[in-house]
């Protein structure tokens, strides 16, 4: 048995979730790929994974296992990397989670670029705003917003901000007027936005005086999606809260009114999150320069002082 190629071919099945996948991706028979994860449960003597006819999930000795794979696989990929004949090139699969908003609106639209830079890496982006466990999922980094929480098991790297644009569409607005300050939400509703990690809608927080307040909003109409939100601001049915790279086109073109332009929020930092205890592989390093580089072109324009044209005149 090729230990490394068994162990090769272990991650990829995991950062896969299917054997069928990561042979196809490793352009080996499944049978072939199968037997390599036998071979190696056998020879480890533990269960690594737990298969079922739709889904494969890791063990916990298979979660220790991979972890340390990937930290091996990371450390070779490295020593390799730094020699003249590999030019430093990162190279192999990537697996890369985001919010949809962000992946629509900032990363996609610049993804051939890192295609372009970086011709020897296998890029899977899924788009969650949910709680990652990194390792178990096979995922190599998060890009997330807010400040990240201390963790003993991951790393942050800030990459850029952006700023939270209270606004509604100028139908809502002459219909019920502009809120001139916090106490006048209460005569307002607004679009609630559900959060997948706390299964609740989301306060608003602002900074008045340098306190922090929190304010909670009545809400008639509840999504979980970020461009069904900020749809349903567009069509009139309440006042939002969205990110100003989300809402920035409809504020300059007018579709769009802020509101309470006065009342700040903090500053929402964007992070690049990946596990503490594995060596930063030069894949996962090159995308996030790169996405730190993308950001930093375009966060410029997301401030809202860049389209003080567009608030609402009462």
């Amino acid at each position: 048995m090729d230990r490394l190629q068994s162990m090769q071919i272990f991650a990829r099945v995991v950062e896969m979730h299917s054997f069928t996948r990561a042979a196809d991706s490793l352009f080996m028979p499944k049978s072939r790929v199968t037997r390599a994860v036998k071979d190696l449960e056998k020879f480890l003597g533990a269960r690594l994974l737990q298969r079922t006819t739709r889904h494969i999930s890791l063990t916990p000795e298979g979660t220790l296992y991979f972890e340390h794979c990937k930290r091996l696989l990371a450390d070779i990929e490295g020593v390799e990397s730094s020699f003249p004949g590999r030019a430093g090139q990162p190279r192999g699969c990537l697996r890369v989670d985001m919010t949809l908003s962000l992946a629509r609106l900032v990363v996609l639209p610049c993804i051939k670029d890192f295609q372009t830079r970086f011709p020897d890496v296998e890029l899977t982006l899924t788009a969650s705003d949910r709680t990652v466990e990194l390792v178990q999922e096979g995922i190599d980094c998060v890009i997330r917003a807010g400040t990240p929480e201390d963790s003993a098991t991951l790393v942050a790297k800030r990459i850029g901000s952006f700023e939270w644009v209270t606004c509604a569409s100028p139908e809502y607005l002459a219909r019920h007027g502009p809120p001139e300050s916090l106490e006048d939400l209460a005569n307002h509703e607004a679009v609630g936005y559900l959060s997948s990690r706390t299964a609740r809608t989301m306060d608003w927080n602002f900074e008045v005086n340098g306190e922090h307040r929190s304010v909670r909003m009545r809400e008639r109409l509840i999504v979980n999606d970020t461009d069904a939100y900020v749809t349903c601001g567009l069509e009139g049915l309440g006042l939002i809260r969205a990110g100003s790279y989300m809402v920035r086109p409809y504020l300059l073109s007018g579709r769009l009114r802020q509101v309470l332009a006065d009342h700040a929020s903090p500053t929402v930092p964007l992070s690049v999150l990946y596990p503490q205890n594995r060596q930063l592989s030069p894949t996962v390093r090159a995308f996030a320069d790169w996405v730190a580089e993308v950001v930093r072109r375009e966060e410029a324009g997301w401030r809202v002082d860049s389209y003080e044209s567009a608030r609402w005149q009462a």
